[in-house]
């Protein structure tokens, strides 16, 4: 099992765009309803930033987000929108009360 947590920050005239994409990807994911997969993306109150997390509980680790056309899409023009590009870390989880 592998947890990863994604930030960035978009152009303040970029957010709506972005905030679309995401949206598309979990419209997608709610009508493939792929396994191996835990998925939650967040906006903070600045309407510019954004977190990840995900919980890839594939047996060959493998993210069922790698063959999504709508997140592929979605990470297509990334670099341009982002004002601070995204960051992605594995996390060690210590304990979880009901995350995952």
């Amino acid at each position: 099992m592998k947890r990863v947590l994604v930030t960035y920050k978009v152009k303040s005239d970029r957010a709506a765009e972005n905030e679309r994409y995401v949206k598309d990807v979990f419209k997608e994911l709610e009508r493939t309803a792929p396994d191996g997969i835990r998925y939650a993306s967040f906006k903070a109150d600045d309407g510019v930033s954004f977190v990840h997390i995900a919980s890839i509980e594939t047996e060959d680790g493998v993210s069922p987000l790698s063959e999504s056309h709508t997140f592929e899409r979605f990470q297509t023009d990334i670099a341009d929108r982002c004002e601070v590009p995204p960051t992605a870390m594995n996390l060690e989880e210590l304990g979880s009360y009901r995350l995952f």
